[in-house]
């Protein structure tokens, strides 16, 4: 009698263990969901835009008239003030129109430059943005001037750093590509702009590859 007793509490601690179990499994179950679901909210909240970079529009310094370079006064590298003499070609000082940064410069002394060509080339700092190319149909639509934007760059790892969206270009990239009648239709891509804190973010640099995400409003 005290076996069958011990047979039937046994059962029930067994009963009792696989319900748990059970239990356990059904509450990861609903915790995994629901990270799932975050994580699909998350991601789909966002535009992910992987060829992106951080760039400024060049500026180019040429003398009008042509000649020898003679003297270069700046390198690579100097951050300048407007009307700074950048070099010398033949009697001609070329000088800077504005501020910023010289981010290359000819110092081949004796080269021939023909009128207008490039001695020397520069960016206003300030105008830095992470400039990202979307493809038409990977969410351009929904892309709005004043959108937050997280972007990483690669030479900092999982660093995240944070902007606003500043322009949306109004044309897309002109492609090389030819496609004949049978052939699938080009997807075109679009420069998106994001405006960021330099001051804040002092270590980002003209040219540094980037991957930006944009915050669907």
């Amino acid at each position: 009698m005290e076996n069958q007793d011990n047979k039937i509490e046994k059962k029930k601690i067994d009963s009792k263990k696989k319900n748990r179990i059970i239990l356990l499994a059904i509450v990861l179950a609903v915790i995994s969901a629901l990270v799932g679901l975050a994580v699909y909210a998350r991601i789909s909240n966002r535009v992910y835009i992987e060829k992106s970079e951080i760039s400024a529009s060049e500026i180019s310094l040429s003398s009008t008239t042509g000649g020898v370079l003679e003297e270069v006064f700046v390198k690579s590298g100097d951050y300048i003030t407007a009307n700074t003499a950048i070099a010398r070609v033949g009697q001609e000082i070329i000088k800077s129109k504005n501020d910023g940064l010289v981010i290359s410069l000819s110092d081949d002394i004796g080269k021939n430059f023909g009128k207008g060509e490039t001695v020397a080339t520069m960016i206003d700092p300030n105008e830095l943005r992470v400039v990202g190319h979307v493809q038409e149909d990977k969410g351009l639509k929904d892309i709005q001037v004043g959108q937050t934007a997280m972007f990483k760059v690669d030479a900092f790892g999982d660093k995240k750093y944070y902007g606003v969206v500043d322009e949306i270009s109004s044309t897309s990239h002109e492609s090389d590509v030819v496609f004949s009648i049978s052939d699938k239709r080009e997807k075109k891509k679009f420069d998106i702009k994001v405006r960021f804190n330099l001051a804040e973010y002092p270590e980002l640099k003209n040219g540094m590859s980037a991957k930006l995400w944009v915050y669907k409003k």
